[in-house]
C-alpha cells in the first residue's frame, strides 16, 4: 500500500506538466479468479475501492493530466461555450400545460442553472406563481436533480424528487402550496416515481435495494409517520425493476415491473387507495405488454405471438371473462412502440421504415388516421399530455435542421398547429443546412440507416471533418432530433451522421433483437460499415473521423476501436460500460442481473465466452489507437466510474502510439454528467473543442503529442 500511494502522489505531481505520469504498480491490488476453468486476472481490480484515497488521488491525477494536456485549447473551450449560449434564449418557458383548473410550465431566467417550476390558476394572463425553484434548493450543491415534480390531485399539495449526488437515490419532499412549507413528511432511497392517489392524501412511492434496483412500494398517508408508512408490493426477482404512476383517466394507479423482455402490471382502484393491488395479466417469460385506460376497458399493446407487437382491448373488470378484442394486428413492417387513451381517442405511436408516425383512433365512431409530416427524416413523439377528456393532442416535433416545436393536433378536425418552436438565437437558418438518410451495406448484407447533416456548401471530396455518432442497444431508437450545440461542429465544417445500428429500435423489434445477446457484435460491424461507407462516399476520411457514444454507445466506442483503431482518428467515449465481463459477473451492481437479458448471462460458458470476445476491457492489445478522450462520473450507478478508469490505465500500459489519450472524472456527478444547464455546455465545448483539435484544426497535423500516458 505504501509503494501504491507513492506511485499516486508523484503522479499528481507530474499531471500538471503534461508529461505521460506514472500509474501505481497493477500488481499490488489485482484480482485472479477462475471462471469456466478459465484464470482471470484484473490487474486494474484495485480502483473499485470506492472512497479509498489512493483511488481518489488517482483519478484527481487523470483529471489534472486531462486538463493539461487540453490547456491549448482553452480558448477554443470558451469560444465555443459563448457561441453555444449566444445561441440559447436564455430567458424562455415552456408551453403552458392544462391541468384541470390550472396551467404548468418551466421556464428558465438568464445566469440560472435550473428552469424555474410555475403555475397559473384558470387562465393564462392570471398571475404566476412559482412552486419550485430549484436555483435555490441546489444552493451549496455541486450537483441537484429534481424529478417527480407532482401535483396533487386538488393541486394544494407538490410532491418532489431530489438527488444532490448524480447517484439516482432520492429524498422525498412535499410542499404545501397554500402556505409555501415543507411538511415533515419524506423519504430516502427513492426510486424516480410517484404516483398520488385520488384522496388527495396518499401518495407512493419505490424505494432502492442494496443494489439501487426499484423494488419496493410503499404507501404514505399524509400526517403519518414515514416509518409507518405501509409496504404494499416487493419485487423479490432481482431481474425486474419496479415503477409506480397513475392513468390519465386518473381511475388506476399503475405498477409497472419490467425486465428487459417480461412486463407485469398491477392496478388499484385510484379512489380506494386501502384496497387491494391486482394484476393485469400474469408475467410470462418473454412476453411485454403496456396498459391504457379509457372508461370499462383497457387497451394493451403485447408482443405475445406479435414480435412488432398488437393492440387489444380488455374489460377492467376481471369478472367479464370476455376475450381480448384486437384492434390491431401484428404487422411485419410496423412496430407499435407506445400507445395514449383519452376520451374519446386512442393514440398509437409506430415506427415504420426507422420513422416514427402517428396513427389516431376515434373511439366513437370508430375510424382511424396517421398525421402526416412533410421532412422526409424527422423525429416525433408524445409531448405533455394531462386532460383525459380533450381533443387535443400535443407532440414534439423535430429534425436535423427544425428545432424542437410543440404541435397541437385537434384530433377530431385533423388540423394542427405550432405552439411554439425552440428559438436559436445568432442568425440560424436552417435553410443552410442539408439533411439526409443513407444507407451503408453490414457485412451480412444488411442495410444500415445513416441520418446525416451538414452545411449545404460543403464539398464530397473526401476532406470533411466528420462526427459518427452511435448507441445501438436496448432497442432503444436514436432518433435525428435537433441540438443547436451541434452547429458549433456544423458551422465549421464537419458533417453529422447518426448510425442507425442494430441492437437499437431503428427499424422495429427484429432491429433490435439483431443486436443483443449472442448477435451483439452486429452492432459493431454495423458501425464499422457505417464509418467506411462515409468514407467510401466521400464525405470524409478515416484522419478526419471522429467517433461518439455513451453508457452502452461507450461500449460500441471500445468495441470498434479495438476492432479497427485505423478507421478512426478520435474517440469520445462517454460513461462507457466497457469492463462487460466483469461487471456481469458481479450481481451486487445495479444492472447486472436486470441485464443478463440484454448481453447474456456470463455464468452460462456459451455467453461468457461470446461477451469475452468483445469485451473492449478484455480486448485491448498492442497496437496504435486513436487519440481518445474517456470520461465518467464518480456517483455513477449505471456504469460504474472504475470500468473507464481501468479501460483506460489498461489502454495506457498496451497501446503503441503517441496519440492522446485522456480520462476525466467528474468527482460530483454521476451518469449523465453536469446537472446545470451551463456546466453541461461546459462538457460539451470540451468534448467539441478536443473534435476539432483533432480532426479539423492545427491540431490534426501535430496528433502525436509525446503522450502515451501513464505506464506500469
Amino acid at each position: 500500500m505504501g509503494h501504491l500511494h507513492f506511485g499516486l502522489v508523484a503522479l499528481a505531481a507530474v499531471a500538471v506538466r503534461a508529461e505521460p505520469p506514472e500509474p501505481p504498480v497493477a500488481e499490488v491490488r489485482s484480482q485472479r479468479s477462475i471462471v469456466h476453468g478459465q484464470e482471470r486476472i484484473d490487474d486494474y481490480h484495485w480502483l473499485r475501492t470506492r472512497g479509498d484515497a489512493a483511488v481518489i488521488h488517482y483519478l484527481e491525477a487523470e483529471n489534472a493530466y486531462c486538463d493539461a494536456l487540453l490547456k491549448h485549447t482553452a480558448k477554443l473551450q470558451e469560444q465555443l461555450y459563448q457561441e453555444m449560449v449566444a445561441r440559447l434564449k436564455e430567458d424562455d418557458q415552456t408551453v403552458p400545460v392544462r391541468d384541470k383548473s390550472w396551467y404548468y410550465y418551466t421556464r428558465t431566467e438568464k445566469g440560472k442553472q435550473y428552469p424555474l417550476h410555475c403555475r397559473k390558476r384558470g387562465r393564462l394572463d392570471a398571475p404566476e406563481e412559482i412552486i419550485l425553484d430549484p436555483n435555490a434548493l441546489a444552493t451549496g450543491h455541486d450537483y441537484f436533480r429534481v424529478t417527480a415534480v407532482s401535483p396533487s390531485p386538488d393541486h394544494a399539495l407538490l410532491a418532489y424528487l431530489v438527488d444532490t449526488s448524480g447517484a439516482e437515490a432520492y429524498t422525498l419532499f412535499i410542499k404545501d402550496l397554500r402556505t409555501g412549507e415543507v411538511r415533515g413528511d419524506t423519504a430516502t432511497n427513492l426510486g424516480p416515481a410517484l404516483a398520488w392517489a385520488m384522496d388527495n392524501r396518499t401518495l407512493f412511492y419505490v424505494t432502492l435495494d442494496a443494489a439501487k434496483r426499484p423494488f419496493k412500494v410503499f404507501r404514505h398517508r399524509l400526517g403519518e409517520a414515514p416509518a409507518d408508512d405501509v409496504l404494499v408490493y416487493h419485487e423479490a426477482d432481482d431481474a425486474f425493476f419496479v415503477n409506480i404512476s397513475r392513468t390519465r383517466s386518473d381511475a388506476f394507479l399503475t405498477i409497472f415491473l419490467r425486465s428487459n423482455t417480461t412486463n407485469e402490471v398491477r392496478v388499484l382502484d385510484a379512489f380506494q387507495p386501502l384496497g387491494e393491488w391486482r394484476v393485469v395479466r400474469p408475467r410470462a417469460r418473454g412476453v411485454e405488454y403496456r396498459i391504457a385506460h379509457r372508461d370499462d376497458h383497457f387497451y394493451v399493446m403485447t408482443n405475445q405471438d406479435a414480435a412488432n407487437f398488437r393492440l387489444e382491448r380488455i374489460a377492467t373488470d376481471p369478472r367479464a371473462g370476455a376475450d381480448a378484442e384486437v384492434l390491431l394486428p401484428h404487422r411485419a413492417a410496423v412496430t407499435i412502440d407506445g400507445i395514449d387513451a383519452f376520451a374519446d381517442h386512442l393514440v398509437v405511436y409506430e415506427r415504420e421504415e426507422g420513422l416514427t408516425h402517428v396513427r389516431v383512433m376515434n373511439l366513437v365512431d370508430g375510424t382511424a388516421h396517421r398525421i402526416g409530416f412533410d421532412e422526409p427524416v424527422y423525429t416525433v413523439r408524445r409531448s405533455a399530455n394531462r386532460e383525459f377528456t380533450t381533443t387535443r393532442l400535443r407532440l414534439n416535433y423535430e429534425s436535423l435542421v427544425t428545432p424542437d416545436s410543440v404541435l397541437e393536433y385537434d384530433m377530431n378536425a385533423r388540423t394542427q398547429q405550432v405552439l411554439k418552436r425552440q428559438e436559436v438565437l445568432g442568425g440560424f437558418d436552417p435553410a443552410n443546412y442539408a439533411q439526409a438518410r443513407i444507407l451503408a451495406t453490414a457485412a451480412d448484407g444488411t442495410q444500415v440507416p445513416i441520418s446525416v447533416l451538414h452545411r449545404k456548401d460543403i464539398k464530397r471530396d473526401g476532406s470533411n471533418p466528420t462526427l459518427l455518432y452511435g448507441y445501438g442497444s436496448y432497442g432503444i431508437s436514436i432518433d435525428p432530433g435537433f441540438s443547436s450545440t451541434r452547429f458549433s461542429l456544423v458551422d465549421r465544417g464537419f458533417v453529422f451522421a447518426i448510425a442507425h445500428v442494430r441492437g437499437g429500435g431503428a427499424l422495429g423489434r427484429t432491429w433490435y433483437e439483431h443486436g443483443k445477446l449472442l448477435h451483439k457484435k452486429n452492432t459493431f460491424t454495423d458501425f464499422v460499415a457505417c464509418a467506411e461507407h462515409l468514407i467510401r462516399e466521400r464525405y470524409t476520411t478515416s484522419e478526419c473521423l471522429a467517433i461518439q457514444g455513451g453508457s452502452a454507445g461507450g461500449l460500441l466506442m471500445g468495441a470498434v476501436t479495438n476492432m479497427r483503431p485505423d478507421l478512426f482518428a478520435a474517440v469520445n467515449a462517454e460513461v462507457p460500460f466497457v469492463d462487460v465481463v466483469n461487471t456481469m459477473l458481479d450481481p451486487t451492481l445495479p444492472l447486472t442481473v436486470i441485464e443478463y437479458e440484454e448481453w447474456g448471462n456470463p455464468n452460462d460458458k456459451q455467453y461468457f465466452d461470446y461477451m469475452l470476445s468483445y469485451s473492449p476491457y478484455d480486448n485491448v492489445r498492442a497496437q496504435d489507437y486513436p487519440a481518445m478522450l474517456v470520461t465518467t462520473g464518480i456517483n455513477d450507478p449505471r456504469v460504474q466510474y472504475w470500468e473507464p478508469a481501468k479501460w483506460t490505465a489498461r489502454l495506457r500500459r498496451l497501446k503503441t502510439d503517441d496519440n492522446p489519450l485522456m480520462f476525466h472524472t467528474h468527482m460530483g456527478a454521476g451518469h449523465g454528467g453536469a446537472s446545470g444547464r451551463y456546466a453541461r455546455l461546459r462538457e460539451i465545448a470540451r468534448s467539441y473543442a478536443f473534435f476539432i483539435d483533432q480532426v479539423a484544426g492545427p491540431g490534426r497535423s501535430q496528433r502525436s503529442v509525446g503522450d502515451s500516458g501513464p505506464k506500469d
